[in-house]
């Protein structure tokens, strides 16, 4: 695992409501993986990705429960694993809609 903490290597602006001095690569792998996937850039991404590798990546989003459309389709596509295995997917299928008249 990189030594450099992660604010050394990512936008600060993905951190605004908490103190990115704070951040460590494992104890907050959720926060950075679910930033970086909602607003990162292109090379915040694929620092993330020599960081913890596509597969651990993947297998941390599948436990979130709640993922905007794009972003799962652009993981379950570049992971090669049906949107079907994430958390989110199955959750949106329970969730009752309101009727619209």
């Amino acid at each position: 695992m990189e030594s450099k903490r992660p604010i050394d290597l990512l936008s600060v602006h993905l951190f605004w409501d908490i103190d990115p001095l704070l951040l460590e690569w494992e104890k907050s792998k959720k926060t950075i993986i679910g930033r970086v996937l909602e607003r990162g850039s292109l090379q915040e991404w694929n620092c993330i990705v020599n960081i913890y590798s596509l597969e651990k990546i993947t297998e941390t989003l599948k436990t979130f429960s709640n993922l905007d459309p794009v972003d799962l389709n652009f993981i379950s596509t570049i992971s090669n694993t049906p949107k079907e295995h994430f958390k989110c997917f199955n959750t949106k299928l329970l969730m009752s809609q309101h009727w619209i008249y």
